[in-house]
């Protein structure tokens, strides 16, 4: 008894005493001319020829490995992310720092004129000296 399934497979009953369905291909001129890409891929591997078994124990290692360096992988990359925040979160930091460093400097700078510092001590009674100052000389006998 043959009964097509999905357009591409048809299973068919083995006789015998271990009877079960086996899938098949069907012939290309019974495929239709324009098929897809995914079908081509699945034509080239025949994945499920290689699964009817269950899964070979010789893939196992490989199996393993890819998952391992995938995970790997994720990790890293999870990784790079926070790193690349929290670097962006520095420098913003960083220039905020900057920007008020520069705010006080220009402050500092201005309250240390020589003006500046006058208007601010004539509150507490002293005055600027008009006479230039003066050289003390001392000689040694």
């Amino acid at each position: 008894m043959k009964t097509a399934v999905k357009n591409k497979y048809q299973t068919r009953k083995k006789s015998g005493k271990a009877s079960r369905n086996r899938m098949r291909k069907v012939s290309k001129s019974d495929a239709s001319s324009s098929r897809s890409l995914f079908s081509r891929m699945e034509d080239a591997v025949r994945i499920d020829t290689s699964f009817e078994r269950g899964l070979p124990v010789r893939l196992a290692p490989y199996i393993l490995y890819f998952t391992i360096i995938g995970l790997f992988y994720i990790g890293n990359n999870h990784y790079a992310e926070r790193m690349v925040r929290k670097r962006n979160q520095l420098e913003r930091e960083v220039e905020d720092l900057r920007a008020n460093y520069t705010t006080l400097k220009a402050d500092y700078m201005l309250e240390s004129k020589q003006s500046e510092v006058a208007k601010r001590v004539e509150r507490l009674g002293l005055m600027e000296s008009d006479t230039p100052p003066y050289k003390i000389i001392v000689t040694k006998p």
